[in-house]
This record gives structure tokens, C-alpha cells and sequence, in this order.
């Protein structure tokens, strides 16, 4: 009898890739989604569920990423240190203000594994709030996504 295996990529034999995504003019949801599959790896045929077979993601222009209707002002960050009181809520706005590479980071991270495969695909995600970024000797490839979340390089 002849049984064929199921191909098992091996931790660390998926060579990755670095890819340049310019955040000007697009959504913050559509954004995130599509930057936490290359980083899941789920545009490659070799996916594995539980290997980190993703990619590197350079995210440039975070300042003038864009969100939809009234969400500026209505949208909010919460974070909680655990004492009466203690309690911190930040809008859209304020937090853009503050830091703008933190809304495509939390998205991303909201899309993710919440478990450490999920922290280390978070490793391989940098964000710049402008154009200018320090990855240039990585020769990161500029990819934007089509309509249906295809990747398109170049």
C-alpha cells in the first residue's frame, strides 16, 4: 500500500521575507487584517497553524492612515493598571497625538494568536508614523493588497 504524507515544514526552514507597506490613504481595519495574515503567514503555500512561517512587515506613514465615519472622536483606547482608579481611556485622536504607530499595532495585535506563536509574529511587525524607516539593508519589498486581500509586490 502507498501512502502519501502530508508535507510538515520544519521550524525555521520557511525563509522570510521583508515587505514595505505604505499606510497613506488606506483603512486601519482593512490595513491590519491584511498585515496580520503576512505575518501569520497565510499567503504561503507552506502555512502552518502552529510554526511561525510569516514575514517581516515595515508599515511606513502610520500618521495618515485613515478611519471611517466618527470614530476619531468616538473610538477608544483603554487600558486598566488593576487599582481603584486606576482606569485610563484615550479617543482616537488623543492616542494618534500621543503615538500614532499605537492603533495599527493594537489592531494587528487583536488579530493575532493571544499566546507567544502570536508575540513572536508581533516581533516581525514594525511600524514608522513617517516615510523614513531603518530596515533599507533588509531591501523590504513594497507590497500594497488588492480588493480581495491578494498581495500585489511592487
Amino acid at each position: 500500500m502507498n501512502s502519501q504524507l502530508t508535507y510538515q515544514p520544519r521550524a525555521g526552514s520557511v525563509p522570510s521575507q521583508w515587505y514595505l507597506v505604505d499606510a497613506r490613504g488606506q483603512t486601519l481595519g482593512r490595513l491590519a487584517v491584511n498585515v496580520a495574515r503576512v505575518l501569520r503567514g497565510k499567503h504561503r503555500p507552506q502555512f502552518t497553524p502552529h510554526l511561525n512561517t510569516g514575514d517581516h512587515v515595515v508599515v511606513i506613514n502610520a500618521q495618515d492612515l485613515v478611519v471611517t465615519g466618527r470614530k476619531r472622536s468616538l473610538k477608544t483606547y483603554d487600558r486598566y493598571s488593576g487599582y481603584p482608579g486606576g482606569r485610563r481611556v484615550r479617543t482616537y485622536e488623543q492616542t494618534v497625538e500621543r503615538d500614532p504607530t499605537y492603533p495599527i499595532v493594537h489592531a494587528v495585535r487583536g488579530m493575532l494568536q493571544h499566546n507567544t506563536l502570536g508575540a513572536d509574529m508581533l516581533k516581525r511587525l514594525r511600524v514608522y508614523a513617517g516615510s523614513e524607516h531603518k530596515h533599507s539593508a533588509q531591501r523590504p519589498q513594497p507590497i500594497h493588497f488588492g480588493d480581495l486581500g491578494e498581495i500585489i509586490v511592487g
